[in-house]
């Protein structure tokens, strides 16, 4: 291969449409826009979602919930995750470094899931009321 035989890919290159230059082109007089209307004037077109002036679908259409933005610093852990890790004490940091919740996350709760059978001791995170009582009767605590 020399630099001078390079060439583009087959297809990868195609001349520019010649609009509005006569007759004999294919592309004359109208220039492809058609006849009248918004469409075929400079500058004239619609926005995305407008419908001829009809009250656009994202408009007649309710409005409906809601999507808390601080939800990615919120994560839950099952009690069979914390049976899993086996480790006697758990915080943040060590849930984050087992890769059981997201880097970003900042409050913790032990859901009940599945059993858990080892004590662990846990602060800094909280838990629903059912996982309090099956960490206590596996003879944990929570702090």
């Amino acid at each position: 291969m020399e630099l001078n035989t390079i060439k583009p890919a087959a297809g990868a290159k195609h001349a520019k449409r010649r609009v509005g230059r006569g007759i004999g082109s294919g592309l004359g007089k109208t220039a492809g826009r058609g006849h009248k209307g918004q469409k075929s004037r400079s500058g004239g077109y619609h926005k995305v979602g407008f419908e001829g002036g009809q009250m656009p679908l994202q408009r007649r259409l309710p409005k409906r919930g809601f999507k808390s933005h601080l939800l990615k610093f919120n994560a839950e852990v099952t009690l069979a995750d914390l049976d899993q890790l086996g480790a006697a004490e758990v915080d943040l940091l060590t849930l984050k470094q087992a890769g059981l919740v997201g880097e970003l996350a900042k409050v913790v709760k032990v859901i009940k899931t599945g059993e858990l059978t080892k004590a662990v001791k846990l602060t800094g995170i909280g838990a629903t009321a059912g996982a309090k009582a099956a960490i206590e009767a596996a003879g944990g605590s929570l702090a």
